[in-house]
């Protein structure tokens, strides 16, 4: 009986010890856990959820970096539609769009317009931008010919006399759908120079004087037009005040910057805040800003444009064959240094000499390719926010034609 409690005494004291360790085991194991779970915290990497936006670019990188570049280098082309061979041009130079003018219209039918402009589409491996300057008042390039309309688009000023804002908004509607039913994306408007000199070139072109009529004027033009998935493009950067016509000679501005800062800018600001995705930069020597070269050629200007203003859209010149260009330079070397400076589209009416310009000037380095990359995504986003370009459907166009040539991701 002693031996046997003797045995009990021993075991349960065993059984204490065995106790005391798994407690002191499960304390150990219990200061630890945290340690290891924020250790573990720390080390886990989380899945990023990519925007939509972000796809979007990486995607259009990628299509881009398919692209020949005289194919890039073409797409940034917008050029002045010729009375010959505009069919053939559009491959020929893998344009970017055309701009139409009056006599693009005059006296044609609209199925007669809307199967011109069809046959550029339909020879484009991407889809053109396709524009006209209908302001109203006294530039109605469509709207001139009673075939395609009763009466020519007033101008802004005598909209708003005849209707106010309500006309006004109208009045964009109508240029929209009057111009898309024709295949026309892009309308090259609204002007948001001010003016108050009644004999100024600008003056019958300008809505106002006043800058919060102006910003008014411009939001509800670029809205509207957009909903529409009309293009807007704001013209002519810096504003053009009451200086002379480029289209017949050098104009120089000799403006102190604050006076821009105070009024010609702020319709642009307007206009990108409502979402235009493309300006116009005028011929004018702008003295506060870059007394050496026009607007147009400017990097200094266009560094307004992208740093100040933030804007990353579509920056345009004017024509480069109007006189204040090919008076300052040469036909070819103002599409090369126009480029250089830093816009995306040379509008142009020579681009069979100025085309091979730039394209010489990227293939020896005097333009970066990275530079013309940057450019041609702008464009294609812009036609993309048109509705007229979506790379995945484009993408399976091409996959069908050249199968071994082009490598799709697989998103």
């Amino acid at each position: 009986m002693k031996k046997f409690s003797n045995t009990i005494k021993i075991t349960s004291s065993a059984l204490l010890a065995l106790c005391m360790v798994f407690l002191m085991s499960a304390c150990a194991n219990s200061n630890s856990q945290p340690e290891q779970s924020q250790t573990t915290e720390q080390t886990t990497v989380q899945p990023t959820t990519m925007s939509e936006e972000e796809i979007n670019d990486q995607k259009l990188d990628k299509f881009i970096s398919n692209m020949t570049l005289e194919e890039k280098v073409g797409q940034m082309f917008y050029v002045r539609c010729p009375d010959e061979d505009a069919v053939k041009q559009v491959s020929e130079y893998n344009i970017g769009g055309y701009i139409l003018f009056g006599r693009d219209f005059d006296g044609k039918t609209k199925d007669e317009v809307i199967n011109d402009i069809q046959s550029y589409q339909d020879e484009a491996d991407i889809p053109l931008l396709i524009g006209v300057d209908e302001e109203g008042g006294t530039v109605v390039r469509v709207s001139s010919n009673p075939n395609l309309r009763e009466t020519p688009f007033l101008s802004p000023k005598d909209t708003y006399s005849n209707g106010g804002w309500d006309a006004i908004e109208q009045d964009a509607n109508d240029k929209a759908d009057l111009l898309l039913s024709l295949g026309i994306n892009v309308n090259m408007a609204p002007v948001c120079d001010m003016t108050s000199n009644e004999y100024g070139f600008m003056y019958d072109r300008s809505f106002s004087s006043d800058v919060d009529m102006e910003d008014r004027y411009v939001r509800t033009v670029v809205e509207t037009s957009k909903a529409k998935k009309l293009g807007t493009v704001l013209k002519h950067f810096p504003g053009y005040g009451n200086n002379s016509d480029t289209h017949t000679g050098i104009a120089h501005d000799d403006r102190d910057y604050s006076e821009f800062e105070n009024t010609d800018f702020k319709p642009f600001y307007q206009g990108i805040e409502s979402g235009a995705d493309c300006i116009l930069v005028s011929h004018n020597i702008v003295n506060c800003m870059d007394s050496e070269y026009p607007a147009s050629l400017s990097q200094k200007v266009h560094n307004i444009l992208r740093n100040d203003f933030k804007f990353d859209g579509v920056i345009m010149t004017d024509d480069l064959i109007m006189d204040a260009i090919t008076e300052f330079t040469g036909d070819e070397a103002a599409a090369v240094t126009a480029a250089k400076c830093g816009n995306d589209l040379l509008c142009c009416s020579s681009v069979e000499t100025q085309y091979p310009a730039v394209l010489e000037a990227v293939q020896n380095g005097e333009i970066p390719e990275s530079q013309v990359d940057a450019s041609v995504k702008r464009i294609l986003k812009w036609k993309q926010n048109l509705g007229i370009f979506n790379i995945d459907t484009y993408q399976k166009k091409v996959r069908t034609t050249e199968p071994t040539d082009v490598v799709v991701s697989e998103e």
